[in-house]
C-alpha cells in the first residue's frame, strides 16, 4: 500500500475536521512535533501495567501498538481486551479499566457517569483510527457484488430474503445469484461497529431501515456473533452469508465484499483511501472532545459511504499516578507518526498530521 497517498487522501478528508478543535485548544503552539515522529525506539517510555477494553474494531491496530510498545519499554504491560465498546465503556465507567477503546463517541449520559468516574477530571474521547466498515459475504461464484443502501437494509431487516431477488438482481446484472436463503450476521454484543453500520442505513435508507440505532442490534432475525472476529468467522464459515466488519477482518480472513452505492450514486469498493473521502462531510462538535457527526446524504465522488472512527477514552486526570503515566505515554505512541504508519498495511487509514496534532494536544493534558 502506498501510505503517502493514503495519508494525503484522510488529510484532505479530516482537515477540516479537526481544525476547530486545534485552533480551539489552549497553548495549541506546542504541538508536541518531536513526538509526531517518535520511532518506537524513541518512545518516551513509562513502567506499570494497565489494561484497556472494548472496540473490535480497533484491536489489530491495538495489537500492534502493544507490540511495538512493550518491546521498546520493557517496564511496562500493557492488556487490551477486545470486549466490544459497550463493554469497553462501561468498564471505563466502573473502574475496571485504565482506558476504553470505542467506534461511538461517548453519549450525555455515558460522559456524565465517565466524568464521575474521572474526577477531579473529565473524560475525552480520543480519534485513534479511522477506516470502512465492509459488508463481507461468502457466496459461491458470486466476486463482485453491489448493493444499495436500500438493499442493504431490506435484507438486514428481512425484507429480502433470497439471493436472486429482483432487487439484488437489478444491481447486478449478468451476476450469477443463487435462489439461496440470505444468512445475516451481526454482532450479538454492544458494538460501536453496530452503532456505525445502522447509522448509515438509517442516514441513507431511512424509508427501508425503521429500527433504532446505537450500539445493541434491533432489527429482527439473522445470526448474532460476538465481536468482529466472530461474525467475520461466522460468514466464513456459513454459505450465503453476509455480515459486517472492519476491513482488516475481511481482508485477514480472504472474503469477499460488496461494493456500495453511495449518495453520487457510484458502487465503490471499501478502501481507506475511499472511506476517508466518504469522512471529508464530517462535522466536530463544540467542545472539548474530538468526536464527529457524519452526513450520508452529501454526493462525493469515489466515496466509501459507510465508515467509522475508533476513539480512545480517557481521563484528563483522575488516575492512579502509575496508571495515569503509562497511559499518557501509550496514548502519545499511538498517536505518533511512527504507531499510525504501522497500522496502514492492517487496513486503517492513518491519522493525517493535522489530526495527530490536535489528539497529541489532548493527550498532553492528561495528568
Amino acid at each position: 500500500m502506498k501510505l503517502g497517498k493514503r495519508q494525503a487522501a484522510v488529510g484532505a478528508a479530516v482537515v477540516a475536521l479537526l481544525t476547530v478543535a486545534a485552533c480551539g485548544t489552549d497553548n495549541n503552539s506546542d504541538t508536541g512535533t518531536t513526538s509526531a515522529s517518535a520511532s518506537a525506539s524513541t518512545i518516551s517510555c513509562a513502567k506499570g501495567s494497565i489494561t484497556g477494553s472494548g472496540s473490535s474494531a480497533q484491536k489489530n491496530a491495538v495489537d500492534e501498538w502493544v507490540k511495538a510498545y512493550q518491546a521498546a519499554c520493557s517496564g511496562a504491560t500493557i492488556n487490551y481486551q477486545s470486549t466490544g465498546s459497550s463493554t469497553g465503556r462501561q468498564q471505563f465507567i466502573s473502574k475496571q479499566v485504565s482506558f476504553a477503546g470505542s467506534d461511538s463517541a461517548l453519549k450525555e449520559q455515558q460522559k456524565t457517569d465517565a466524568d464521575k468516574r474521572c474526577a477531579p477530571g473529565t473524560a475525552v474521547d480520543l480519534p485513534m483510527a479511522a477506516g470502512p466498515v465492509t459488508l463481507m459475504y461468502n457466496i459461491s461464484g458470486v466476486k463482485d457484488l453491489q448493493l444499495s443502501a436500500s438493499t442493504l437494509a431490506k435484507i438486514f431487516s428481512g425484507k429480502i430474503t433470497k439471493w436472486d431477488d429482483a432487487a439484488i438482481k437489478a444491481e447486478n446484472s449478468g451476476a450469477s445469484l443463487p435462489s439461496a436463503t440470505i444468512a445475516t450476521v451481526h454482532r450479538s454484543d454492544g458494538s460501536g461497529t453496530t452503532d456505525n453500520f445502522t447509522k448509515f442505513l438509517i442516514g441513507a435508507a431511512a424509508a427501508d431501515w425503521t429500527y433504532k440505532g446505537g450500539s445493541d442490534w434491533t432489527a429482527p432475525g439473522g445470526q448474532g456473533a460476538k465481536g468482529s472476529d466472530g461474525v467475520t468467522s461466522t460468514v466464513k464459515s456459513t454459505e450465503n452469508s453476509i455480515g459486517y466488519a472492519e476491513l482488516s477482518y475481511a481482508e485477514n480472513a480472504g472474503l469477499s465484499t460488496v461494493k456500495v452505492k453511495n449518495a453520487a450514486g457510484e458502487y465503490i469498493a471499501p478502501s481507506t483511501d475511499a472511506a476517508s473521502l466518504g469522512l471529508s462531510t464530517a462535522k466536530i462538535a463544540a467542545g472539548e472532545d474530538l468526536k464527529l457527526t457524519f452526513d450520508y446524504t452529501t454526493a462525493t465522488k469515489g466515496a466509501y459511504p459507510v465508515y467509522l472512527v475508533t476513539y480512545e477514552i480517557a481521563c484528563t486526570s483522575g488516575l492512579p499516578a502509575d496508571q495515569a503515566a503509562l497511559v499518557k505515554s501509550f496514548l502519545t505512541y499511538t498517536a505518533s507518526a511512527d504507531a499510525q504508519n504501522k497500522i496502514a498495511a492492517l487496513g486503517y487509514s492513518p491519522l493525517p498530521d493535522s489530526v495527530a496534532t490536535a489528539v497529541r494536544t489532548q493527550i498532553g493534558k492528561l495528568s
